[in-house]
């Protein structure tokens, strides 16, 4: 085949991955191939794209690279969802295409959280930075959040470990319902969370923060489990003079953090 690639499908758009023979790196999910191939479960094939009423039009047939044969098998990851297609010869497909979900799952276990399904330290650093560079590239602020439950110890000494760990897939819940998707939020371990806010400032993160308050009041009034989820907080602004990487931002967050939690010990909870 004269072109063969992996794509990668959102809502708006495909991207292409280990691509070979294709000069482009993404198009318009609605001229795509692969977002057809994708609502099948099986080999998605295209004989001749102009003799298909659904394909005759597009640019890609009418126009560079001038696609006629098409054949696409999807890339489906352990949780069931179709990330995109393997696109190449029909003969090896199935065979590449298993391969290939094979290292999405691998990727997928070495940086999600396998308690809470967020990402763990590894992915969040990566996801973190990338979003990072993309504020700095283009003059947005960011706000780094550094999370720590109080008296985690205490659910798992009085309640149980089965206890502490559904206080965490709880928090983990609700910093999803919370912040937006633009937001990268993560689990660093034990009872460590962290979320960067993406094009936030100061007012935008107070906002937040109270969200996520209200959003734990309200669970914890309808759990009645005998104890409240609560947390201290560190919150940083990204610099891009003071703060090279993610790890600055973190390192300057997690003190903070610490100064909160010891301030909450001496005087009245803010949480």
């Amino acid at each position: 085949m004269p072109i063969a690639l992996v794509s990668l499908i959102d809502e708006n758009r495909q991207w292409f991955k280990s691509c070979a023979g294709l000069g482009i790196p993404e198009t318009a999910r609605d001229v795509s191939f692969c977002g057809h191939a994708i609502l099948h479960d099986h080999v998605f094939e295209i004989p001749d794209a102009l003799a298909d009423a659904r394909f005759h039009d597009n640019p890609l047939v009418t126009g560079a690279p001038h696609i006629r044969f098409y054949a696409g098998q999807p890339l489906t990851v352990p949780n069931g969802s179709k990330l995109g297609t393997l696109s190449v010869e029909r003969g090896l497909l199935r065979d590449l295409a298993h391969i290939a979900e094979q290292e999405i799952a691998a990727i997928e276990l070495a940086t999600v959280d396998e308690l809470t399904l967020i990402a763990n330290r590894r992915g969040f650093e990566a996801l973190a930075q990338h979003a990072l560079n993309v504020c700095k590239r283009l003059g947005r602020g960011a706000t780094l959040l550094f999370f720590d439950l109080d008296d985690f110890k205490r659910i798992n000494d009085t309640y149980g470990h089965a206890e502490g760990d559904r206080a965490l897939v709880t928090f983990a819940g609700a910093l999803r319902d919370t912040l937006r998707e633009s937001d990268v939020i993560g689990r660093l371990g034990c009872d460590e969370f962290v979320a960067l806010l993406t094009d936030a400032g100061g007012i935008e993160t107070e906002h937040v923060l109270t969200r996520l308050r209200d959003t734990l009041a309200s669970i914890n009034a309808d759990d009645a489990r005998g104890y409240a989820i609560r947390f201290s907080v560190g919150q940083t602004q990204f610099d891009p003079a003071q703060h090279a990487s993610f790890i600055d931002l973190l390192v300057a967050s997690d003190s903070k953090m610490y100064a909160h939690k010891a301030a909450q010990k001496d005087g009245p909870r803010v949480n």
